[in-house]
């Protein structure tokens, strides 16, 4: 089972500087794993306590993880996952 992950900058630096890596796994935890393996790294920059870090939003197929499962969304052959930090900040 194949999922395209798409990588921001930021965490760029764990995948050699590319933007989308593919990566095996039925459900968002499995996934980090296997990206994990190849990545050595990331799963620090996603995970803290067992459970998803507060200041890092991913999204399956454009919906947000937090809604549909957390670490045990389930995945299928073709999704996308999109690993976005949050932004703050601005002026007023």
């Amino acid at each position: 089972m194949a999922i395209e992950v798409r990588i921001p900058t930021i965490l760029r630096t764990y995948t050699g500087g590319e933007k989308a890596v593919t990566a095996d796994g039925a459900s968002l935890s499995a996934l980090i794993d296997s990206l994990e393996a190849d990545h050595p790294g990331l799963k620090d920059r996603l995970i803290d306590n067992g459970d998803l870090r507060r200041f890092v939003n991913i999204y399956i197929n454009d919906e947000d993880v937090r809604f549909i499962g957390s670490l045990e969304a389930e995945l299928s052959d073709g999704d996308q996952v999109v690993i976005l930090p949050a932004v703050a900040g601005g002026a007023r």
